[in-house]
């Protein structure tokens, strides 16, 4: 049990580490936040199942995850459509 927490914790904190260090571009950072997402319900499932919770929350959880990639990759979409580069320093002429 204690190898899939230490797994959770290390997917994590490498996702994090790959969200902060590729900022530059727009789907690398979707891509690891979606990684976030996975690695929180993934940690939140092992702890509703180890207390024996109801697993209403984490179906909960997963929508509103698909719900924040949904609109990651429309926002992405958009971009690509209005600057042809999903490259953050290109944003400064969106403000």
């Amino acid at each position: 049990m204690y190898v899939y927490e230490y797994m959770v914790i290390i997917l994590f904190f490498s996702s994090l580490f790959v969200y902060v260090s590729k900022y530059k571009h727009f789907l690398l950072m979707l891509l690891s936040l979606e990684m976030v997402v996975l690695s929180l319900y993934m940690g939140m499932f092992m702890y509703i199942s180890f207390y024996s919770y109801e697993y209403f929350t984490c179906m909960v959880f997963l929508v509103m995850g698909v719900s924040e990639g949904v609109l990651g990759l429309s926002l992405l979409v958009m971009i690509m459509y209005s600057h042809g580069s999903d490259m953050v320093l290109s944003f400064d002429a969106l403000w």
